[in-house]
């Protein structure tokens, strides 16, 4: 059976108030969805998207919007926090191939972000699936393949 994020421990979750800035981000990205769920798409075609986050240490990819059926395996294993749309925020171990499966009905969503909190790089593969309850969210512009690109 496939895991989800459901079934993973936060080594640590609390409700307090976010750092300005976060908050700040979160309502902008409330106003535009970021439909882009890594650092860099890897590879698209009519059913999947597949994406690469690398996060050096302290680095941070900001809030972004998974409504579509999705996986992610940790590359690298790693030690990451998020802030989640619930107002949570939320740390996690990750290990090396570790991989959850997440899918959403209609309407619903997950939005958050990434930060590493490890003294590594950390590194995820995320494959979305575009045959899902909801529609893909289109791309901004400039947003392409790196494989088209070489």
């Amino acid at each position: 059976m496939a895991l989800t994020m459901l079934d993973k421990q936060a080594e640590k979750k609390d409700k307090s108030q976010w750092p300005a800035d976060i908050a700040a981000e979160f309502e902008r990205e409330s106003k535009n969805p970021n439909p882009c769920v890594g650092n860099a798409l890897l590879s698209e075609n009519e059913r999947t998207r597949v994406w690469i986050i690398r996060l050096a240490p302290g680095e941070r990819i900001g809030f972004h919007r998974h409504v579509l059926d999705y996986f992610w395996t940790s590359v690298s294993g790693g030690r990451g926090r998020q802030h989640v749309h619930d107002g949570t925020t939320v740390e996690y171990t990750y290990q090396p191939g570790e991989t959850r499966h997440e899918s959403y009905g209609k309407g619903e969503f997950k939005v958050h972000d990434l930060e590493n909190l490890g003294d590594r790089e950390m590194v995820f593969m995320t494959v979305e699936f575009k045959d899902s309850a909801n529609k893909p969210m289109a791309l901004p512009a400039g947003v392409t393949p790196q494989s088209a690109a070489a």
